[in-house]
């Protein structure tokens, strides 16, 4: 028995006629011989689960660095409970959940340590640009696996590079997951700024917490079920305009309030210089990049990129420890 094919035919049985099928896929670019239990789906979720720069998302910056606490959001956390919301609005409006959940747990492999900004950083002193949206794809296409990449299918990739605001996903799943992540940063950085005593729960603007709720929860739930009940059995992913833009000014009121808040923010530009003086020593000390970032180059790609792959790789701790061990001298001891 092929459980593949039977998980195939209960999702043309059971997925709404607007969702996207692990049968009719566009499939990878490299052909491979299919798994007799997993959808190919499934197989891409797997294979960001177990990738390096998955896991090494646990020690990256969400908003605040190096937060003295256990409870605030890291990116892997932030990745988490954006798969969570976008399951639960694919599983309810039937499109394929696995497909929804493979795009969210990849979205954000690109970040660099110290979040937005050491993207922020890595796009100014590179003459290629960054922008980590592009090295989530990046990481799936080409580095992971010493340079072969997951060769993930064509619908997970799609949704990763749009997962972005200005994004436009050719899938709802990948429409679901761009939805879901600004529902998620946006409740759990506000959770953040309270818990840091940034801000207040009466701080937020009351013209935006009359339509989406004065919590966490009652704005989530807002949020979600707006996005179920305006798009079940419709081609697209979509909210009513009052709490879309209810949404949008409390996205903005963070950037004003948080975002730019110099305590939250205070340490932002020692992290920028430092990940900029990294990536200028690399450039010039190619010979020391480790063995998988050398072959790259081997390989054709440009220096100036694969610096940036390797520095966005770090994770906040292994980038200060890398700074010290080359600039911060030690002290000779004798015994």
């Amino acid at each position: 028995m092929n459980i593949r094919e039977s998980l195939e035919e209960i999702e043309r049985k059971s997925l709404s006629k607007y969702a996207t099928f692990s049968s009719e896929s566009l499939g990878r670019d490299t052909d491979e011989e299919e798994c007799d239990i997993r959808t190919c789906f499934q197989r891409d979720r797997d294979r960001i689960i177990h990738c390096k720069s998955f896991r090494r998302m646990k020690h990256k910056t969400q908003v605040f660095l190096a937060p003295a606490g256990d409870h605030y959001r890291t990116r892997l956390t932030h990745t988490l409970e954006v798969s969570q919301i976008a399951r639960t609005i694919a599983k309810a409006l039937r499109m394929n959940e696995d497909l929804t959940e493979a795009i969210a747990l990849g979205h954000d492999l690109g970040h660099t340590p110290f979040g937005h900004a050491g993207e922020d950083a890595l796009n100014k002193v590179c003459e290629c640009g960054f922008a980590h949206y592009k090295q989530s794809l990046r990481v799936v296409e080409i580095i992971e696996k010493k340079g072969k990449g997951l060769n993930l299918t064509k619908e997970v990739r799609d949704g990763i590079v749009n997962h972005r605001t200005s994004g436009n996903p050719s899938t709802l799943e990948g429409k679901i997951v761009r939805l879901s992540d600004k529902i998620a940063y946006i409740n759990h950085d506000i959770d953040d700024a309270i818990r840091g005593r940034i801000l207040k729960e009466e701080d937020l603007p009351e013209k935006y917490t009359s339509v989406l709720g004065n919590s966490k929860n009652k704005r989530l739930n807002t949020m979600i079920h707006s996005i179920i009940e305006n798009s079940i059995d419709r081609p697209d992913i979509i909210m009513t305009d009052d709490i879309s833009e209810a949404m949008s000014g409390l996205r903005n009121f963070m950037f004003e309030n948080v975002y730019s808040n110099p305590v939250a923010k205070g340490q932002e530009e020692k992290a920028k210089e430092m990940l900029k003086v990294l990536y200028r020593y690399y450039f010039s000390h190619v010979n020391e990049l480790p063995e998988e970032y050398r072959m790259l180059i081997e390989k054709g790609q440009v220096v100036d990129r694969v610096v940036c792959d390797y520095i966005a790789g770090m994770s906040d701790q292994y980038s200060v420890e890398k700074y010290k061990e080359l600039f911060i001298p030690t002290f000779w001891n004798l015994q």
